[in-house]
């Protein structure tokens, strides 16, 4: 994760529903403020496993990864309940956008949760024509990094191609070089166990994963891999959204969580 040299910060960390709130941490004069976060929130799951390692809910910081197949959601609801992020569904390839995305970032907005938005990536269009998409449809001022989706396609009517890793990381870092220059900040990947171990992406320098790993933390499925953020079961439960949803834990604390949301992580 990077750092911010020269930058004097204090965190101000708020929980909500009677936690008990967390010691700032000081090192200078402007602030930070993460408000209202629920810490270790005890979500439902139409299907959960039996967690044999450390299980997700010993980490503090939950969210959530939507689309429009999760309908109209209750934003201050889901908040309230201990959703602290939210990544959402954008765009796909080069000519599909999510038609709920709009509504879904303004909600999130309006009832203070931070989010990020992301793309599911084709490897049958170049990068650079699918980051200027995802450009033309995610407004600048996201609290959050954006995100780019990577993993293999099998289902597809339109693209099932499979390229050898050295494509794979060119054009990564293409679509990840243009979202860094135009929101200033860069995009994190998300991937799943076997396109991480087919295109052995995880050694992509720069660069912040999201793994997906339904069956077992990721120290035990990823093996020595450094990961930011975990989507630990596409089942969830949550107040305030209709169905079942992808549910995510952030990696460390609440102070770290302030500080990495302002870039310093």
């Amino acid at each position: 994760m990077r750092k911010i040299l020269g930058m004097m910060v204090v965190l101000v960390v708020v929980t909500a529903c009677g936690q008990r709130p967390h010691k700032p941490v000081e090192s200078g004069a402007s602030a930070v403020v993460v408000p209202d976060i629920v810490t270790y929130p005890r979500f439902g799951d139409a299907d959960p496993h039996e967690w044999e390692s450390r299980a997700p809910q010993s980490y503090p910081v939950h969210g959530i990864d939507i689309s429009r197949w999760q309908g109209d959601i209750d934003w201050r609801t889901a908040k309230d309940s201990g959703v602290s992020f939210a990544f959402i569904k954008a765009t796909e390839g080069g000519d599909v956008a999510d038609p709920k995305f709009d509504e879904h970032r303004r909600g999130a907005q309006r009832a203070g949760v931070p989010w990020g938005a992301y793309h599911y990536y084709y490897f049958c269009r170049p990068a650079e024509e699918q980051a200027r998409w995802f450009i033309q449809h995610v407004p600048k001022g996201a609290p959050l990094p954006h995100v780019l989706d990577l993993e293999w396609t099998p289902r597809s009517k339109t693209c099932t191609r499979r390229p050898d890793p050295r494509e794979i990381w060119r054009e990564a870092r293409v679509f990840m070089n243009m979202l860094e220059a135009h929101y200033g900040r860069r995009p994190i990947i998300y991937t799943t166990v076997d396109f991480w171990k087919d295109s052995d992406i995880g050694q992509l320098a720069r660069t912040e994963f999201w793994l997906r790993s339904v069956a077992g933390n990721p120290r035990k499925v990823y093996p020595g891999a450094y990961w930011t953020f975990w989507q630990y079961t596409g089942t969830g439960l949550i107040p305030g959204i209709s169905g079942e949803v992808d549910i995510n834990v952030f990696r460390g604390s609440p102070e770290a969580w302030a500080h990495w949301m302002a870039g310093s992580g």
